[in-house]
């Protein structure tokens, strides 16, 4: 995990100066800043399968959190950052760690936007959610994410944070110069939706964390899947 999360962390750090740094003194840099988002996904795949061996038993319990987060999106699809997708990533990240957690993120934004659109958001989306699922497992033996209310506090944070992120690549894509008036109205405007997302995490945590956590915690002691 050690590794996995240092470079993971590292990757983080550079994306962040690549975005500066692109908004600042390139034009036209979006497709690029998009295919970094898109190496930077899969990098956490390659670490897991180099590091251990994965069963089929694995890699199904993957893609069937990965499809359920995916497809949860759909029926709340009318109703703008409410939605039990983050919900799904964080729970799995929680039960089945950081790698895990990852994978399930980055993947049900793919599958996700196979039925409600894929577009340049892609994979600026599969990584957020991506980073969502990995800290949800960096931090999950920690005392305060064992409690609900811990649960909560991070779900409204990551709320948020998946909505800035996603605000950066409207600034990257569309701005041909750094005008902060235009960022902080844009953002200002975002925080109503990303408020939902919060909120939406909240009421979700809430209402199923604690059976969810059983079945998967469960699932996993039995077949002894992602340990």
């Amino acid at each position: 995990m050690g590794s996995s999360l240092l470079l993971l962390i590292i990757s983080s750090i550079l994306l962040f100066l690549t975005l500066i740094a692109s908004a600042l003194f390139l034009e036209n840099s979006f497709i690029w800043i998009s295919f970094l988002m898109i190496c930077l996904a899969i990098v956490p795949f390659f670490l897991r399968f180099e590091r251990k061996k994965v069963t089929s038993r694995e890699i199904v319990i993957i893609a069937i959190l990965a499809a359920i987060a995916a497809l949860s999106r759909v029926p709340f699809a009318a109703i703008p950052s409410v939605q039990p997708t983050t919900f799904v990533i964080i729970i799995s990240g929680l039960v089945f760690g950081a790698e895990s957690g990852f994978l399930i993120g980055a993947t049900a934004a793919l599958v996700s936007n196979m039925l409600l659109g894929q577009g340049p958001w892609t994979p600026w989306q599969m990584y957020a959610w991506g980073m969502i699922g990995f800290f949800a497992g960096v931090f999950r033996n920690h005392p305060f994410m064992k409690k609900i209310f811990g649960q909560s506090i991070f779900g409204i944070v990551v709320g948020f944070a998946f909505g800035w992120f996603m605000n950066l690549w409207f600034i990257v894509g569309f701005m041909d110069s750094i005008d902060w008036k235009v960022i902080l109205v844009y953002f200002s405007s975002s925080f109503y939706f990303d408020l939902r997302h919060a909120i939406s995490n909240v009421v979700f945590i809430l209402l199923f964390s604690k059976s969810w956590e059983k079945i998967l915690t469960r699932f996993k002691t039995k077949y002894g899947i992602l340990v």
